[in-house]
């Protein structure tokens, strides 16, 4: 897997391969020579360059004889295994984020979404639950500020059955009341420049990511010229849509009218 910059999960992880490296008096050629990669595979690992797949985390644990250690510790600090391949990267900027920013118009953002909705689309229990494991940051000690964008069409899209899509509004008016969550809908329109749904993670430090999807799934992109542009795009669509209150009053509104 190619070099990349260091993220605070794939150090924390790198960390740990180092310490049971250290405590097995093993040198990065032996552990290299045990997992049958090289020396410099090993050492982008332990820097936290690179991410490593689960099934090498599973190799690692054989070659350090730390039992399920390191696939453990692959679960609970990388988290991707439930995410698929062009969305691996993006949760993990999500998790550690201070500020997100969201624009869908197909169907409710992710950290939006009520279990019945998001059972609806996914229909496979681990994913359901990775999605659910995901929302977490929202209730969490520090959650990050979180602006959001609905196309109103996604108010009207039938997801599920009509019951479900009552409890999806019930839980966006319960989520937008959050004092950290700003939620707003935006008219049906054309906004120039807008085409897919997208999410801008911005870091402590300053640092963001996009995820700009696309008709097979979607990317990530640190690139200054596509988060600037995810910006600005973004500010465009906050001035179109309704206010934070105006867009309760409309959630409201459709889930009496259209899905009582």
């Amino acid at each position: 897997m190619a070099a990349r910059r260091p993220t605070r999960q794939t150090i924390a992880f790198g960390q740990e391969v180092i310490r049971l490296r250290t405590e097995a008096s093993l040198s990065r050629l032996d552990l290299a020579e045990r997992a049958a990669v090289s020396r410099s595979y090993i050492a982008q690992v332990e820097n936290g360059t690179t991410r490593c797949r689960r099934d090498f985390a599973v190799r690692l644990d054989k070659a350090l004889g730390t039992d399920t250690t390191l696939a453990d510790g692959w679960d609970d600090i990388v988290k991707s295994s439930a995410y698929p391949r062009f969305f691996a990267d993006f949760p993990e900027a999500e998790a550690s984020a201070a500020f997100l920013r969201a624009f869908e118009n197909t169907l409710v953002y992710g950290l939006l979404q009520n279990e019945d909705y998001a059972r609806a689309l996914l229909k496979d229990d681990e994913a359901v639950a990775a999605r659910m494991r995901r929302q977490s940051i929202l209730s969490g000690d520090d959650p990050p500020t979180l602006c959001v964008v609905l196309d109103e069409s996604v108010l009207h899209r039938l997801v599920g059955g009509p019951e479900v899509m009552r409890s999806q509004c019930e839980h966006l008016l319960a989520v937008s009341m959050l004092e950290h969550v700003k939620l707003q809908i935006a008219p049906v329109a054309y906004y120039p420049g807008v085409h897919a749904p997208f999410t801008i993670a911005t870091q402590e430090n300053g640092d963001r990511i996009v995820y700009l999807a696309t008709l097979n799934g979607g990317h990530t992109s640190s690139d200054p010229a596509d988060t600037l542009y995810a910006c600005k795009a973004f500010a465009a669509l906050q001035g179109h849509a309704h206010s934070v209150t105006e867009s309760r009053i409309l959630i409201r509104k459709v889930m009496e009218e259209k899905w009582s």
